[in-house]
């Protein structure tokens, strides 16, 4: 069985659809901050299978420690923490206790219960401010331009120096780009709460009215057209990385890494074209000044990953933006609802 932690989040919940539709059994546990126990009916509509549930903190060891002596679980797909860039600014504190000691937490238990392998959610954001570009997966890391990425960079160091003790772990650490779109069937998207930090979910509800316009973070960067350009990978083709990765952990690698994008960049502007081409709605906008922590242009080396993992992103720009617009659109009245 694969444990999911934070796998009613965005990104989690694809990949609990994945591993279902793979026929491999899960059990999924959040502590729904940040996410809804409303999606695991929507994976349940996907799949159709069965799986477990708990609400669990990982900064709460006691509960975490039952629960691993109740099932028995092979492997860990450990994505639970917090994300945002701009909030990890305003509060480190918060973001170093939830994602670093929940981790801590995480592995301690495994150590006990001998489960070694897992598969990390980490970040691009590791990389700080690339000095070339594309980046691959020998960068330079731990430059980071802002807490959340340092939280990342902390833990990709803590599975280092766990490897390095010789206790049989197998670890694949995945360090995403922009994950973006929704699940094709409509049934699971995103749906950040509050005012979104991420641009596709903020053009949406600009788009919707819920929002009067969207805010773009500076438009003097050096880039073709001055606003930040970002590699944005299908949330789908994200999920399948991750039975790619879980694959790998048969191999003798103790510790891999790699980038989960496309290798090709997009611009804020271009994003909100592409929008507007889509659905033929004109979004406003205003250009303020850039955030703390955010840099000009990112976008991936991609060839360990296809070459290693034999997992490439195979969805356009286009279908990322139909599917995240298709999901934001039948589920409109509830998002209201939960804004």
């Amino acid at each position: 069985m694969i444990i999911l932690t934070g796998g009613t989040g965005y990104i989690g919940s694809h990949i609990a659809v994945e591993l279902l539709n793979a026929n491999q059994e899960i059990f999924i546990i959040d502590n729904l901050s940040n996410s809804s126990s409303d999606v695991l009916k929507g994976i349940k509509n996907i799949t159709g299978k069965d799986f477990g549930f708990k609400k669990i903190d990982l900064r709460d060891k006691f509960s975490l420690e039952k629960l691993f002596k109740e099932h028995n679980f092979e492997s860990v797909v450990h994505l639970a923490g917090l994300k945002s860039v701009k909030k990890s600014n305003e509060d480190p504190l918060s973001y170093y206790d939830n994602n670093i000691l929940g981790t801590l937490n995480l592995l301690d238990v495994m150590k006990q219960f001998k489960v070694t392998k897992m598969v990390f959610s980490s970040s691009a954001t590791v990389y700080g401010l690339p000095k070339k570009l594309p980046i691959n997966e020998n960068s330079n890391v731990g430059a980071t331009t802002n807490v959340y990425g340092r939280t990342k960079f902390i833990i990709e160091e803590i599975l280092k120096d766990l490897i390095g003790k010789k206790e049989g772990w197998k670890i694949s650490v995945l360090r995403y780009f922009n994950p973006i779109g929704a699940h094709s069937s409509g049934e699971i998207g995103e749906n950040p709460r509050g005012v979104p930090d991420n641009l596709l979910p903020f053009i949406f509800q600009v788009a919707e009215g819920r929002l009067d316009k969207l805010k773009i973070y500076g438009d003097d960067y050096d880039t073709p057209d001055g606003s930040g350009i970002r590699d944005y990978v299908h949330i789908e083709d994200l999920a399948a990385g991750h039975i790619s990765a879980l694959n790998f952990l048969k191999e003798k690698n103790p510790i891999s890494f790699f980038n989960l994008g496309t290798g090709r960049g997009y611009s804020v502007y271009e994003i909100m074209s592409i929008f507007e081409n889509i659905s033929g709605i004109s979004v406003p906008f205003e250009v303020t000044s850039r955030r703390k922590g955010d840099i000009s242009e990112i976008y991936a080396d991609v060839k360990l990953a296809k070459n290693t993992l034999h997992w490439t992103a195979t969805k356009s720009i286009e279908k990322m933006i139909e599917d995240g617009w298709n999901w934001q659109q039948k589920n409109l009245n509830k998002l209201k609802g939960l804004s």
